[in-house]
């Protein structure tokens, strides 16, 4: 298994730019994704990225996020452009074995979250 740790969280005014990190424990082969909660809401998929480097985004952040990794790190990023208030939440990374990102079920593994607040 593997342990996921977030960095990068913070506030920002609306229009403003964040990278979150995710630091993964030991390398593997993974599918890797970023999820977000907002209090009163379902968690969402916000972006992942498969072994093969496809990569699928939500439409509300399409355009604006990019999801990539550093193998070298073994870290998995987030770049949030054009932050909307829209955008607060407890941000996620999660990691799932294999080559391929799960459709139907959960991710395997989970980070504690990072904190983004962005003020209008």
């Amino acid at each position: 298994q593997v342990q996921l740790v977030e960095s990068g969280g913070g506030s920002v005014q609306a229009g403003g730019s964040l990278r979150l990190s995710c630091a993964a424990s030991r390398y593997g082969t993974y599918c890797m994704g970023w999820f977000r909660q907002a209090p009163g809401k379902e968690r969402e998929r916000v972006a992942t990225r498969d072994t093969a480097g496809s990569t699928t985004y939500a439409d509300s952040v399409k355009g604006r996020f990019s999801i990539s990794r550093d193998n070298t790190k073994n870290t998995l990023y987030l770049q949030m452009n054009s932050l909307k208030p829209e955008d607060t939440a407890m941000y996620y990374c999660a990691a799932d074995p294999g080559d391929y990102c799960p459709v139907y079920r959960q991710f395997s593994y989970w980070g504690q979250g990072t904190q983004v607040t962005v003020s209008s």
